[in-house]
């Protein structure tokens, strides 16, 4: 088989480095009864998935020099499944942090939710309208620590109070931190009950309110991490529109997106632009 001219959303060697042993060790765990290594190498499966969530490309369309569909999407079900997405995820935010010379896990985290459309085909049970943004389709709701990585994710639809993205937020805090999390903050939409859920775990929720003095647009010290984050995963446009039949695919697809960030961030090697007179152009 020629080898293939890279897209921009390829791993590099390096970023690639930071991902393989998980992969490796996956496999090995999940090795054929007749000893077959599959017919795609698992690189190749990673940046079909990293492509698809950079363009938004439906499956059937990935390109015919990537893994087809059958194969990417076996793999992006099964490790979304078994949490291998998470686990990649987890490995890099911690590495990610451990270079900022800060701890492994956070004790202040920063919650919001985004509503977002829904693409055509997507389940109406799994969807909604919120009214107060006007936007029909799903909320996404995310927690971040101050250097903007994801800790937790929640998709629900987006008739869902702020509320219940919270709660569950908060309860995926506690777990995936180990309880070092001792506050969150977070903005007028979330009420009482997330203060009174944050207490049961230890978290001292704060709600930031927003200075009737100030005009226009003021960015809120620290709360405002979160919607940076927001704005770096709309950069993937599979995240524009919430695509996924399966709320658990659109949790996946943020794993995928930020794990992508983090990578470029721990090699140096950031994404091209349409600034950037180097830039592939499509």
């Amino acid at each position: 088989m020629t080898e293939r001219k890279p897209y921009p959303s390829d791993l590099s060697d390096g970023q690639w480095a930071l991902i393989e042993p998980v992969i490796t060790a996956w496999k090995n765990r999940h090795r054929s009864v007749s000893g077959h290594q599959g017919a795609y190498a698992m690189r190749e499966i990673v940046n079909a998935i990293l492509y698809q969530d950079r363009t938004g490309c439906q499956w059937a369309y990935l390109p015919n020099d990537h893994p087809p569909k059958s194969a990417t999407y076996y793999y992006f079900a099964v490790w979304r499944d078994d949490g291998t997405d998470e686990v990649i995820h987890e490995l890099l935010r911690c590495q990610v942090r451990e270079r900022a010379r800060r701890l492994e896990d956070p004790t202040l985290v920063v919650l919001d939710t985004q509503s977002v459309h829904v693409a055509a085909g997507v389940p109406a049970s799994t969807t909604g309208r919120d009214d107060a943004k006007r936007v029909p389709g799903r909320k996404r709701g995310l927690a971040v620590n101050v250097l903007g990585l994801v800790i937790a994710v929640v998709v629900l639809a987006a008739s869902a109070h702020d509320n219940a993205a919270g709660i569950a937020l908060l309860g995926q805090v506690a777990e995936t931190t180990g309880k070092t999390v001792e506050k969150a903050l977070v903005d007028q939409g979330f009420k009482t009950a997330v203060v009174v859920h944050g207490a049961t775990l230890g978290i001292d929720v704060e709600i930031v309110e927003r200075n009737p003095q100030d005009i226009g647009f003021v960015p809120q010290p620290k709360r405002w991490r979160v919607e940076q984050t927001y704005g770096i995963l709309i950069l993937h446009r599979r995240l524009v529109r919430d695509y996924e039949h399966c709320p658990a695919s659109s949790a996946s697809r943020v794993y995928w997106a930020m794990t992508h960030v983090m990578a470029r961030r721990l090699t140096g090697e950031n994404a091209r632009t349409w600034r950037d007179p180097r830039a592939v152009t499509a």
